[in-house]
């Protein structure tokens, strides 16, 4: 059986992250390596993850540089052949997600898997805020703007071993530029999985504010041109644009 790492990242979440560990845990794959990395946390979140310690497999509880940076420390950690991430405002639909991303990754032979990601309300997570279906995979359509929900992305970890772990230098936007650097540019095999993965609450760092959507488009910008690659005409008009209809 193929091992499956998977690392959420934490930062006073006391509210969210019971859920989310408890729809890893309760997972029906039995060869799961479940490493959480908290940020030193200051209300009762470590409190809340240790109740689980005994389906934990690494816990860390330390200062970080940020998000990024935390999410390496959880992927160096990482002895599974795959790596998916869940953060702490998100978690799998049912407890089958993880049985159905390997076995596609096996019948598939695949670097990546992806699915659909559903953006819901902070407090009643069965109220819909966005669809994002993120379709068949076609290399072109990131000149359209297009990526893949980050949350629903699994990578072998070799992809990471070859091509490098999150840049660091980004605040919002290294989830774009490590999935440009693997599939674009590196052109690492991906198969999507048509199905509804993962639930996120909505207030995501870069969708939090105009201005924070803003800068979010000049890193989306810098992660082109530090790979060397050339986007199309309207690529960072059409990616904002392009998740519109994720709202109706």
């Amino acid at each position: 059986m193929l091992k499956i790492s998977i690392i959420t990242v934490s930062y006073n979440s006391s509210k969210t992250i019971e859920k989310t560990i408890d729809s890893v845990v309760s997972q029906n794959y039995s060869n799961i390596e479940y490493i959480v990395i908290d940020g030193k946390s200051t209300d009762n979140t470590l409190e809340l993850i240790n109740k689980y310690q005994s389906k934990i497999s690494k816990i860390i509880s330390e200062k970080d540089a940020g998000i990024y940076d935390a999410l390496n420390k959880g992927i160096k950690l990482a002895t599974g052949n795959i790596v998916g991430i869940i953060h702490a405002d998100d978690f799998y639909t049912s407890d089958t997600i993880i049985s159905e991303v390997i076995e596609l990754f096996q019948n598939k032979k695949t670097d990546c898997v992806y699915g659909d990601l559903q953006y819901v309300d902070r407090n009643n997570t069965d109220i819909v805020k966005r669809n994002w279906i993120s379709g068949e995979y076609k290399k072109e359509k990131f000149l359209k703007g297009w990526m893949p929900p980050h949350p629903a992305f699994f990578v072998r970890k070799e992809c990471y071993e070859k091509y490098g772990m999150f840049n660091t230098e980004f605040k919002s936007a290294a989830d774009y530029e490590l999935m440009l650097r693997f599939l674009y540019k590196h052109n690492c095999t991906v198969a999507y999985l048509p199905k509804l993965i993962v639930k996120m609450r909505v207030g995501g760092k870069s969708n939090i504010s105009l201005t924070n959507r803003i800068k979010a488009n000049r890193e989306d910008k810098k992660a082109w041109e530090i790979n060397g690659l050339k986007p199309a005409l309207f690529t960072f008009i059409q990616k904002p644009l392009s998740k519109l209809g994720q709202f109706f």
